[in-house]
């Protein structure tokens, strides 16, 4: 994989590095992790696109209903980011095995590098999901329509068990890999599944 999109920022983010940059040493490593990293990662997705209908909550109580492919969401926080969309697009995608080899493998060795390549295997299944985004959104645009920010089970009140749901849907097992831990989180660990909403601008 390219490592010119992955940012360095974020990776500074993510090792608890706000407002400077990493000293000349940190960067030297964070270069070096990311070159080890795109020579053993596999980074792959897949994506399906289903009709979305919302059934609106009958007080302000009530959390409302979403339903896309055969899935059923109650989530305030979806229904917000879904607002105005007629369809979804739901995404997996992953690093593969590669990237948690390499974490495993430092962790039992040198800890602190451990951390920077958890850390820039993290940005960089983000630069990926980012890449696949920017040409969707290109795609769509060509058609007239535009995307929301993806959603991932886990934000908010998008409860983490519909993982479940993203692993029968997608078949993120049989196509990349991708188990599921009791707890419902994805490994390999540097995984992403979302939703992203299609809506059509509308004139007023």
């Amino acid at each position: 994989m390219n490592t010119e999109k992955v940012n360095r920022k974020e990776i500074a983010h993510y090792l608890g590095i706000h407002g400077a940059s990493p000293d000349a040493q940190t960067e030297e490593v964070i270069e070096d992790c990311l070159r080890e990293l795109s020579a053993k990662v596999n980074p792959k997705h897949v994506f399906r696109t289903y009709p979305l209908a919302l059934v609106p909550p009958a007080s302000e109580e009530e959390v409302p209903l979403l339903h896309f492919a055969d899935i059923g969401v109650q989530s305030r926080d979806l229904s917000r980011n879904l607002a105005g969309c007629d369809e979804v697009l739901l995404f997996g995608a992953t690093l593969g095995d590669g990237a948690d080899f390499l974490i495993r493998r430092y962790e039992k060795t040198r800890m602190s590098r451990a951390l920077v390549m958890q850390a820039s295997a993290a940005a960089m299944i983000e630069a990926y999901c980012n890449e696949i985004n920017d040409a969707w959104e290109a795609e769509y645009a060509a058609k007239g329509f535009s995307l929301k920010p993806r959603f991932s089970c886990g934000y908010g009140d998008f409860a983490l068990e519909h993982q479940k749901d993203f692993l029968r849907v997608l078949e993120l097992e049989k196509r990349l890999g991708i188990r599921l831990t009791d707890g419902c989180l994805m490994v390999p660990t540097k995984s992403v599944t979302a939703v992203i909403g299609i809506y059509q601008e509308r004139d007023e």
